[in-house]
């Protein structure tokens, strides 16, 4: 695998030659930096300054060919530190420009600030030039940036997201309300957000207004609605609470209001969430293999939705190891010397993709036979055996790999082909 990374680098240091442009830019939300180095670090022309805008970015495109004519360089490698969103759009505008797009760690950028003038001190001028020096060392990277159906999925996943948080800080919200003007609501229904628990919610909330409801009042509303499922038991139940309650007694005109105004937004963040799942599933169909990733037991639509829109076409990569790295889920190791250090994850990758394959293993050790089945050998095994939390780690690159070969051969989950003969043969000598 070393042997690999150091052919990958020296691959990207030979394609910076004599004809190269090499361009560093520090990208900011309205104001950008761009300063340009020959194949050696030789600094070529003035600094270009541009606005975030059609006229800022013409003004880039024309300084680079101009310097690019002026100094006999056939090729043009534009480079950023992809920080925040704002470079996405000048991304897309260089290469359908044909000037070709790369980025750089940021964590590089950082270590190197020091080597360009002995301070760590940051600006705009300094770190484009930082920029320009680790791409003509070769530290960097091709973006993969999602087009079409890709597109929509990864704006619809990191909406559904942000839709999901606010729906979540809203049942918060009233769940609050309820300890403090009816904190005995819940003995009666356990999940406040099912059909008869909302119709109630809607029609009297508070204590005194069911109290002065009774019972058949009660019983009658949910009639009108739900059928089956409820009777005069739950409604009595209700009703008791209510005469019991200990709830604020003061500031209920208010408290209706908030209440009302908290279920229009639950109601509305429900609504969104659903209508996003409905177009997240219209684009899983027409994306050849996203059927055969939803036939390994314990993953969902929302597991493989979130998986493509991180990762892009499968087809991209070569093999799962690669995604694995880009998840940030690769391995590290502290040694030197005689020392051996502890071993970790990474981290440097999409954390976004590495929440979302930890929290699809966490029921598929419990559920899904071929991963309980490689999570009970990662933690009992005589040699090596790992922590659970390890092997949960261990387990999100197995499912990287399954998911890969399902996708890019189209073919279904077989738990025979996950456990593999040799590991097969381990677990069977265990259990012996």
């Amino acid at each position: 695998m070393k042997y690999k990374m150091k052919q990958k680098q020296n691959q990207r240091i030979t394609r910076i030659n004599e004809a190269t442009l090499v361009v560093g830019a520090d990208i900011a939300k309205k104001i950008h930096v761009a300063r340009a180095v020959d194949f050696r670090g030789i600094e070529l022309g003035k600094d270009c300054v541009f606005h975030n805008d059609q006229e800022g970015l013409m003004k880039l495109t024309t300084w680079m060919k101009e310097l690019g004519q002026a100094h006999a360089k056939t090729e043009i490698i534009f480079g950023i530190e992809p920080t925040g969103h704002y470079w996405f759009p000048l991304a897309a505008y260089l290469e359908e420009q044909g000037i070709k797009v790369v980025v750089v760690n940021p964590h590089h950028v950082n270590k190197a600030k020091e080597l360009e003038d002995n301070s760590p001190t940051k600006s705009d001028y300094k770190d484009a030039k930082v920029i320009a020096d680790l791409i003509r060392n070769g530290k960097y990277s091709e973006p993969k940036l999602p087009t079409k159906e890709y597109a929509d999925l990864r704006i619809l996943m990191n909406l559904r997201e942000k839709v999901s948080a606010s729906l979540t800080q809203v049942k918060g919200r009233i769940s609050n309300w309820f300890d403090r003007f009816f904190p005995e609501y819940a003995g009666v229904f356990k999940d406040w957000d099912g059909k008869t628990s909302l119709m109630t919610m809607r029609k009297f909330p508070l204590p005194a207004e069911i109290v002065a409801t009774g019972t058949r009042g009660v019983l009658a509303h949910w009639k009108t609605e739900v059928k089956r499922g409820v009777g005069i038991k739950r409604a009595e139940k209700l009703c008791a609470a209510a005469e019991a309650s200990i709830g604020l007694t003061e500031g209920t005109t208010a408290a209706r209001i908030e209440l009302t105004t908290l279920l229009q937004q639950f109601d509305l963040f429900s609504e969104q969430l659903e209508a996003i799942m409905v177009q997240v599933m219209q684009i899983l169909e027409n994306i050849p293999g996203s059927a055969q990733m939803l036939t390994v037991p314990g993953v969902g639509a929302i597991t493989v939705a979130g998986f493509l829109a991180e990762v892009g076409d499968i087809n991209n990569y070569d093999h799962g190891q690669q995604i694995i790295r880009l998840a940030g889920l690769n391995l590290k190791e502290n040694s030197s010397g005689k020392r051996k250090g502890k071993t970790g994850i990474t981290k440097r990758g999409r954390s976004r993709l590495r929440a979302l394959l930890f929290r699809a293993v966490l029921p598929m050790v419990a559920k899904n036979e071929a991963f309980k089945a490689l999570h009970q050998h990662y933690t009992t095994r005589s040699q090596n055996p790992l922590k659970k939390k390890q092997s949960i780690i261990a387990l999100c690159g197995k499912l990287i790999r399954v998911l890969h070969t399902l996708g890019t051969k189209q073919r279904e989950y077989n738990a025979i082909d996950v456990i593999g003969p040799v590991q097969q043969a381990q677990i069977k000598q265990m259990a012996a």
